[in-house]
């Protein structure tokens, strides 16, 4: 080992402020525990963290892929009336649910997404309430990708939520290991080794950024794994009646009532909202069951303050009976703790500043993901037991990707089918991880990012030749991934100027 990188490990070293040193030997179990947490869930976590950098602008993305769309400020009752009651008509039989987005500032569009026997249908209504076909197909492809990797949703969240868990105690067992890494939290090495380099850079991006890092990687284990601590509380407090847990936080449901019934009519209940609170935006409504008697709905209103728990609900029967209302100034710390947690995971609060903001630092939460492994298999290869094989494998599962998240967007430009995206999404990635087995990983990484920027470049033509429209969000999508493209290009073109090939010597 070398002395550089013995210095916090093997020397243990003293907590910040704190009177009395770390035993070495501590430091030294919990790196190895902090690699070996990161290796195990080393390509999940770099996976969500990537995918949840990109879905913090999912709303941009959704007006990106429905360019041409009605663009609505406010909408009226009558309009999301005449909406959701056709969408219901044309969602077919076994109706279970009807989610109702209103216009919004950052997402300005009236929008309708029915759950059905049949499967999801997702519509876009003007002003009048004419409904046309919503194609925010990889928008859809990638926050399921983010939210539970496209396997078997309860299986695929848990599975999230523990990557949450292991990217959070990643999180604390790498303080740990680097016990003076605060007061090195500005000193950098750059220009002279450049694993050591690298490793400077992972700690520091780990310490610069680390409330953010605390917030999304807790925030993201509690939403993940919601089912499991509902199942221990209901086990634990009301002997396994998870519903008496689920009670504690949501409105209670309706006597169940089969008999058919035309749609739940949503206008007088829109006028008691508005009533109760004249200061506060309906933003999302939901309907469950609601071609059945025993149908209800419920409504979502945000309160119009600056605190992070600001939805108000309201729960309505069939007959616009109000059976449940719960302002969020009224939450005691709990329910506002909850309500809080996905607000503080997704970015929703401060508007365009705040989203810009999570999606720099969710960059380097995914640089801190991958920088991790290349660190730990630099290390090894320097200590002369190199594992060229997990080399190449990172290397393709780290640039392949992008390559494949960006060939997934052009190719659903194209071909508008939810299969599109996840086929293309899959192939890429298997085809970068078999490049493993014969190219070396300088080339998979150059290929790939030759790739993806291209492809980068070649969607926003698409998209400007195919979708076009008037909506500034998607010009403004369009730049972002030309810029992209053409940045990428050129900082490869550069690296490739200033590690030209070697000069080949031909004998006469």
């Amino acid at each position: 080992m070398k002395a550089e990188d013995m210095t916090p490990v093997a020397k243990g070293g003293k907590l910040p402020g704190a009177g009395w040193t770390i035993p070495p030997n501590f430091v030294r179990a919990v790196l190895k525990g902090h690699s070996s947490l990161g290796l195990a869930f080393a390509a999940a976590i770099y996976i969500v963290c990537l995918t949840g950098t990109i879905a913090v602008f999912a709303r941009e993305l959704q007006r990106w892929e429905n360019p041409a769309a009605p663009r609505l400020a406010r909408v009226s009752p009558e309009a999301v009336q005449r909406a959701y009651s056709t969408a219901a008509l044309r969602a077919g039989p076994g109706l279970e649910h009807v989610y109702i987005t209103l216009p919004a500032p950052d997402l300005p569009r009236l929008m309708v997404t029915t759950d059905a026997r049949g499967g999801e249908r997702d519509w876009i209504a003007d002003g009048e309430g004419q409904l046309i076909e919503s194609r925010s197909i990889w928008t859809e492809f990638l926050t399921r990708l983010h939210i539970n990797l496209h396997l078997p949703r309860t299986w695929g969240v848990f599975l999230v939520g523990m990557t949450g868990v292991a990217l959070l105690s990643s999180l604390i067992s790498g303080l740990l290991a680097h016990p003076r890494i605060f007061r090195d939290a500005f000193h950098l090495r750059i220009g002279g080794s450049r694993r050591l380099q690298e490793a400077d850079l992972h700690n520091r991006i780990g310490v610069w950024a680390l409330p953010f890092h605390l917030t999304v990687s807790l925030t993201g284990a509690f939403l993940g794994l919601t089912t499991l601590i509902v199942g221990v509380l209901g086990l634990a407090v009301f002997q396994g009646d998870v519903g008496k847990v689920y009670a504690l936080f949501q409105p209670p449901r309706p006597a169940q009532d089969e008999r058919r019934a035309p749609p739940i009519d949503l206008r007088p209940m829109f006028a008691e909202v508005a009533a109760r609170n004249p200061q506060g935006r309906i933003d999302y409504v939901f309907l469950e069951h609601p071609t059945e008697m025993g149908g209800a709905a419920l409504f979502n209103v945000t309160d119009g303050s600056t605190r992070l728990s600001q939805t108000d609900a309201y729960a309505f029967d069939r007959s616009a009976r109000l059976y449940h209302a719960k302002r969020a100034r009224e939450n005691n710390l709990g329910e506002r703790v909850l309500a809080s947690l996905g607000t503080l995971h997704f970015g929703w609060f401060g508007g365009g500043a705040i989203k810009i903001g999570y999606g720099l630092l969710g960059l380097g939460l995914s640089y801190l993901a991958a920088g991790g492994v290349s660190i730990w298999l630099a290390r090894r290869r320097d200590k002369g037991r190199p594992t060229s094989g997990w080399e190449r494998i990172w290397t393709a599962v780290v640039w392949g990707q992008p390559l494949a998240l960006a060939a997934s967007a052009a190719a659903t430009l194209v071909v508008p089918a939810p299969v599109i995206a996840l086929v293309v999404w899959g192939v890429i990635s298997l085809a970068a991880l078999s490049c493993a087995a014969w190219l070396p990983s300088s080339q998979i990484g150059r290929m790939s990012r030759t790739g993806t920027a291209a492809l980068l470049i070649l969607t926003a033509i698409l998209h400007i030749t195919l979708r076009g429209g008037r909506d500034p969000a998607a010009w403004t999508v369009d730049g972002v991934l030309f810029a992209l493209g053409v940045l990428m290009l050129s900082s490869l073109r550069r690296r490739r100027k200033s590690n030209p090939a070697p000069i080949q010597v031909v004998p006469d």
